[in-house]
């Protein structure tokens, strides 16, 4: 999103300040959490805000920790999960680039309810909770998008178990790699998580199966190296996705 307005040089400090590239700072402003605030407010919002990088395996919170900031996926995985009492440990959900994690944990309790991981090197921004909190209490436009996007997630829930259930694995890939593409201009190479276990759990299936529906997927061209995945024709996938959905 871009007000007309709004000049690149704000765009540009608003960057330099919080680490971001000017690309980022338009990535984050469509994120759902964001979308429709004035450039103002969305300014205000990160005046505190830092990017930091972080390597595979970090542990960004643990589950009981104080709420104390969220995060915005400039880019990487991360993973949140939950520890059982005899040590496991349960996927919960995975987040990529675009995404906002963690802040609903700053309402009621003010605790996180789970713990989370950097799935791959991520790049993230740090959000203070003080800052967040300070800017519900005056900005209407913010608090509407927190109820919406926290209404989106649920709706995003109830349609992944109705997926598990309705859909096949190829589909349920299709419409997942679709989701990642939006916003980049084909052809799209994405990085998934070299764990694949990580992302067959996220699908609802097992890792070989995984493998058995990228296979199936060669035809609208998608294909992989490692863990990295191209797609040639967004829109054919897309097609697809939605011709299959339920």
């Amino acid at each position: 999103m871009v007000e007309p307005a709004v000049a690149r040089e704000q765009i540009d400090l608003l960057a330099r300040r919080t680490g971001m590239t000017a690309e980022e700072v338009a990535l984050v402003w469509a994120a759902p959490l964001f979308a429709g605030l004035p450039f103002a407010s969305l300014a205000a919002l990160l005046a505190e805000a830092r990017v930091r990088e972080h390597p595979r395996g970090t542990v960004l919170f643990l589950q009981g920790d104080p709420a104390d900031r969220f995060f915005v996926v400039l880019d990487g995985w991360i993973r949140l999960y939950r520890e059982t009492v005899d040590g496991a440990e349960i996927t919960i959900a995975l987040f990529a680039r675009g995404e906002t994690f963690a802040e609903a944990a700053m309402l009621g309790p003010g605790r996180y309810p789970v713990c989370a991981a950097v799935a791959e090197p991520a790049r993230l921004l740090h959000v203070p909770a003080s800052s967040f909190l300070g800017a519900l209490e005056t900005d209407r436009a913010l608090c509407r998008n927190l109820l919406a996007s926290l209404a989106r997630r649920l709706h995003a829930f109830v349609r992944q178990i109705e997926t598990l259930s309705r859909r096949s694995s190829v589909e349920r890939l299709a419409a997942f790699l679709v989701k990642l593409c939006e916003g980049r201009k084909p052809p799209v190479t994405l990085r998934l998580p070299l764990d694949k276990s990580l992302l067959a759990a996220r699908l609802g299936m097992q890792p070989e199966t995984l493998s058995r529906a990228f296979a199936r997927l060669r035809r609208l061209g998608v294909s992989t190296a490692g863990h990295e995945v191209r797609i040639e024709d967004v829109e054919a996938l897309r097609a697809y996705a939605d011709s299959e959905a339920p």
